[in-house]
């Protein structure tokens, strides 16, 4: 059974050999083949495709095993039993000029190369069990057969609307699975739509067939993955047609970068599946496929890996394939310049298992076994080394840190790059006490050079330094040094950067504002400014239109806020203490209290209007007698909190 040969262009290509597992192919970002042993676990072959760096290999699927003549063999008595031994030979890679390139690692070298049928890159290539024909999907949206033994195109067909991502074939090798914008069963004899399948929002990156069951039993299921998606989809091809959902659904942790699965015979057979993520992690699951399960099915055991360090770091899963035995797993992780490949057995009662390797022990030990090809050069003593630093090599010289005023002199004499200028012009290192007039004119001096450059050449680089610059002054002045023809350009530029981010159109201002300032008088005499300026000032406009809502807004909001406030603080608030906190008495002298007796009457004669009747009633000598009592009267009702009218009363009876 081949590995997964529909791969993502995003993700590295990664592949065991299929029955024996013998070999792990992989595509590192260089653009080279390396096809690893597993049982030595040492580099077997390296193959560097001529074009390697400009048509990237996208995918890769290892070729049914096939019988392999190794060398000159003795003929064999007829007593002896011919035992023929299939080895996989032949790995085809998809790239992305759109050609496919066979690999043979029997005779590690190039097979052929098929090309001339693909507008656009390859996303997938599969092969078919039986025959010598090959499949190849394409952004061109078509799916290509190709004859290995004439290494020409036997038919070529449009699969989709969309870019074909993904492809598989049936065991039975009369169906082919394809997915673009939807997925698409095909009768290859026929080349006809059999059936369609919609589910994925993303791009469809694996397709595999999960039974081995003919298609007019209801026994015929296969799974799909998608980019950015975290569930693994199982369809049901059912005679009556309807099957438009998909039938269960394995959660993941993330995207699937690498699947392989055993494919179940019989309905008393599971299905086995080892599925790696983008995450690094392993997910094993084993299902019985009989019709529909509405719950998404979570894995059976997660296998996770990390270094031996105090604190430990996860080490990537690259791919894993299932052994004949269900505990048995080929696993290979590292980094794809130098995998490691360990065949290991899984408790898989457990739910979570996590597996501690030092990595770094495993490189250098596989990293002395592989056959280096570079041999160590011979010295002769007489001959002399020249290393950078000594007298005779010098490494050129950089330029001095940024902010130095006065370059030293060695470095005068040597020529400096423009990125060490760049380098050097950078204001926000120099101090504004330190600075002298002198260098600020001198900053701003080149800086009007540097964006008179900038703006000429369209340099993003350039213009980035300069307008990153946050100091009205510098701006100002540097504006103000531009010659006229740079002024619209400068205008063009800054339209185009304020249509960004808010946070650089806060920048582009002040720029903008300067550019006015300084230069309107040329700006009113360009006759056609108005169609120049329209793109900005509709901008302005429509940043500014929400402002009026949004004051009133926030003035609604503040109202309502500080409404709550004081309701909440109004509840907090106790009823007024009316007792007294400081009492001052004066020592009481003969003058006081006669000044005091002095004043009784004029207080009392309020309460005497009140009562007329009694007022009436009373002689002068009550009214002496009256005056004399009534200051302890007072008081006491005061104390006693009575009327003053009652004690008025009392005293008349005495």
């Amino acid at each position: 059974m081949a590995a997964d040969g529909g791969s993502s262009s995003l993700q590295l290509p990664c592949v065991f050999s299929p029955k024996s597992r013998q070999f792990l192919a992989l595509c590192a970002q260089d653009g080279r083949l390396r096809i690893w042993n597993t049982d030595s676990k040492t580099l077997h072959q390296e193959y560097v495709p001529s074009a390697h760096l400009s048509a990237t290999c996208t995918c890769i699927a290892w070729g049914p095993c096939r019988t392999v003549k190794e060398g000159p063999q003795r003929k064999k008595r007829k007593s002896e039993a011919v035992q023929v031994e299939e080895k996989a030979d032949l790995l085809a890679m998809g790239t992305a000029a759109g050609t496919v390139l066979i690999y043979s690692t029997a005779k590690g070298a190039l097979h052929c190369t098929l090309d001339g049928a693909h507008s656009g890159g390859v996303n997938c290539v599969q092969w078919h069990p039986e025959e010598s024909l090959l499949y190849s999907g394409s952004d061109d949206t078509n799916i290509v057969e190709w004859d290995l033994q004439t290494g020409k195109t036997r038919s070529k067909w449009k699969a989709d609307r969309a870019a074909v991502t993904s492809l598989c074939v049936s065991p039975d090798g009369k169906l082919l699975l394809s997915a673009g914008h939807i997925i698409k069963m095909w009768d290859l004899d026929t080349k006809e739509v059999y059936r369609k399948f919609t589910g994925h929002s993303t791009a469809v990156t694996t397709l595999r067939f999960a039974t081995t069951r003919p298609p007019d039993s209801n026994g015929l299921y296969f799974l799909s993955g998608a980019a950015h998606d975290r569930l693994l989809s199982v369809w049901q091809v059912r005679e009556d047609g309807k099957d438009k959902n998909s039938v269960v659904s394995f959660t993941l942790t993330d995207e699937p970068q690498h699947i392989d699965l055993v494919t179940s015979n019989s309905k008393e057979e599971a299905v086995r599946l080892a599925v790696v993520c983008k995450d690094g992690q392993l997910h094993l699951f084993e299902h019985f496929l009989n019709g529909p399960c509405k719950k998404p099915l979570s894995p059976s055991c997660t296998v996770q890996m990390s270094d031996t360090k105090e604190s430990p770091m996860p080490i990537p899963l690259l791919a894993a394939v299932l052994g004949a035995d269900t505990r048995t797993v080929m696993l290979a992780y590292g980094s794809h310049l130098q995998p490691v490949m360990e065949k290991v057995e899984i408790n898989t009662a457990e739910r979570h298992v996590c597996l501690t390797r030092d990595v770094q022990t495993t490189l250098s030990l596989s990293m002395e076994t592989t056959v280096s090809k570079v041999k160590t050069p011979i010295v002769n003593a007489k001959s002399k080394v020249l290393v950078p630093g000594l007298p005779g090599h010098q490494a050129p010289l950089k330029g001095t840190s940024q902010g130095s005023e006065k370059r030293k002199k060695d470095t005068d004499t040597k020529e400096m790059s423009i990125a060490e200028r760049l380098g050097e012009i950078d204001l926000s290192t120099i101090s504004e006490k330190g600075a002298s007039k002198g260098t600020a004119s001198l900053q701003t001096d080149n800086f009007a050079v540097l964006l008179v450059q900038g703006l000429e050449s369209n340099d993003a680089s350039i213009l980035n330094k300069v307008f990153q610059t946050r100091k009205d002054m510098v701006i100002k002045k540097t504006v103000a040094r531009l010659p006229l023809s740079a002024v619209l350009p400068l205008v063009e530029e800054l339209t185009k950067r304020l249509q960004g981010h808010p946070f650089t159109a806060a920048l582009m201002v002040r720029w903008l504002k300067a550019v006015l300032m300084h230069h309107t008088s040329y700006l009113a005499s360009l006759p056609d400014l108005v169609t120049q300026l329209g793109v900005l000032y509709h901008m302005i406009e429509s940043r500014v239109k929400m402002f009026h809502k949004l004051t009133k807004l926030h003035g609604k909001l503040y109202l309502l806020m500080t409404q709550m406030a004081t309701s909440d603080s109004s509840k907090m608030v106790s009823d007024v203490d009316h007792t007294a906190k400081l009492v001052y008495e004066d020592e009481s002298s003969d003058e006081d209290e006669a000044s005091g007796d002095e004043g009784l009457p004029d207080e009392d004669s309020d309460h005497w209007e009140e009562d007329e009747a009694v007022e009436e009633a009373m002689t002068e000598d009550n009214q002496e007698e009256s005056e004399d009592e009534d200051p302890d009267s007072r008081t006491e009702s005061k104390a006693n909190g009575e009327e003053d009218m009652e004690h008025e009363n009392e005293s008349e009876e005495e």
